[in-house]
């Protein structure tokens, strides 16, 4: 059974896109009428629904865009948020000025992040490397200062607003209400991440490729670097405009913050994470981000730093990110089969969960004893001796069930791995 299903796979290469694809269109159309048709009156209103899916729609085009420069082409940057910001602010200015329609306008913030493309390709595109980075670093803190000097263009501290409902209306839909406003969202990421994938199938990016691993003997074969890299930087800043216009019809606000390094360092982050030597990768990196920055977010103060350490475990335990964890699961289990797989991955799971535990439970401790009256877990700062002696004492438990389990995986790993060297 296991060799066929890997036969199946290898040839049918369209499958994995495919099922993604599926995957990710049942996620955005089908789960929010389903949850509203099953939660009751007291469960999880649909708007908060709508706004988390739209946000992870958001962030999904966005990691894609930026796996095309980091992923494909192995170009670093700095400053990716800014032809997201700038074709966020024209597609503002736009609607407001001309009211163009509400699903046309991805397109022109598309054309804005493309504009910003060309003027990083003129400066960036014969660079690469640390040089790279640097540049984009500054490109981006120039945008980011121009938001400031420039409030007439950019709209200062209160941002360029629009009004849904006052561009034309398409039938029926006017585009106001959250749920229309969302169907378009949902749209234009998927069709945003066939786009990519398709241009990702394409010649230029092989070329891409071939620049990104050896430059130098692409020269050679004839291959232009500097202008694979000016290519791929323009596609890269298109599809950041679309992403940073989706972000502007969900919150109908362009603000001048959107430009700025925090969101750059949010994208790149969500990619590295997800993995960005893998086409999907970027997907599964942009809804972790949106969990921590959503969910977690919601529940503690210190869900920045569950980001930062959480990222830190994952470039430190896997450079591949997310999706190479998954594929080598993938393989291990193809090799041995799905009942060691499970053993082992069950003692893994454990392993995380009491880890994890442990360490949010300290986390939060010491939160409450810092923000005693603002913290919504300030119980934890007013413990008494002994109640303190006994969470210290369960913090030890939680710590050592996570490293007995995680050597008692280690060990099952290991085993098998050895009785399938014998065979």
């Amino acid at each position: 059974m296991t060799v066929r299903i890997r036969r199946w796979r290898e040839s049918s290469p369209w499958l994995a896109p495919v099922v993604t694809f599926i995957a990710l269109f049942v996620a955005l159309f089908v789960l929010p009428p389903l949850v509203s048709a099953l939660a009751s009156p007291d469960g999880v209103p649909q708007g908060w629904l709508l706004a988390c899916l739209a946000q992870a729609a958001t962030m999904v085009v966005f990691a894609l865009s930026y796996n095309l420069l980091l992923g494909e082409t192995g170009l670093l940057s700095f400053g990716h948020a800014a032809p997201a910001g700038l074709g966020a602010l024209l597609a503002a200015q736009m609607f407001n000025r001309h009211a163009i329609a509400l699903p046309l306008l991805p397109l022109v913030g598309g054309l804005g992040g493309a504009a910003f493309g060309v003027l990083t390709a003129l400066v960036a595109a014969r660079r690469a490397g640390t040089a790279f980075a640097m540049i984009t670093l500054g490109l981006g803190e120039l945008v980011a200062a121009a938001a400031w000097a420039l409030p007439d263009w950019f709209g200062g501290e209160a941002g360029v607003g629009i009004d849904r409902g006052s561009g034309p209306a398409w039938g029926h839909w006017t585009f106001g209400p959250d749920g229309e406003a969302y169907c378009v969202i949902a749209a234009w990421c998927v069709v945003a991440g066939v786009a990519i994938f398709a241009l990702s199938r394409m010649p230029l990016v092989r070329l891409a490729n071939a620049v990104r691993d050896h430059p130098v003997r692409a020269a050679a074969l004839g291959i232009a670097p500097a202008r694979t890299r000016a290519a791929m930087i323009v596609w890269s800043a298109a599809f950041a405009g679309v992403a940073g216009t989706l972000a502007l019809i969900n919150v109908e606000m362009a603000a001048a913050e959107s430009v700025g390094m925090s969101r750059s360092a949010a994208v790149l982050i969500a990619t590295v994470t997800g993995g960005a030597g893998s086409f999907f990768g970027p997907v599964l990196g942009a809804l972790v981000w949106v969990a921590f920055s959503v969910g977690v977010a919601s529940v503690s103060r210190a869900w920045m730093l569950y980001v930062g350490l959480f990222f830190i475990a994952v470039v430190l335990a896997a450079p591949d990110g997310l999706a190479g964890v998954a594929a080598r699961q993938r393989a291990w289990v193809v090799r041995h089969g799905w009942r060691p797989a499970v053993r082992v991955g069950a003692a893994g799971a454990l392993a995380c969960l009491f880890g994890a535990l442990a360490f949010v439970l300290a986390v939060q401790w010491a939160y409450a004893a810092r923000l005693r009256d603002s913290n919504p877990d300030a119980w934890l700062a007013t413990l008494t001796p002994r109640d303190a002696w006994q969470l210290c004492g369960a913090l030890v438990v939680l710590a050592a069930a996570a490293m007995l389990f995680a050597q008692r995986a280690r060990r099952l790993k290991r085993s098998f791995d050895a009785e399938e060297t014998e065979r």
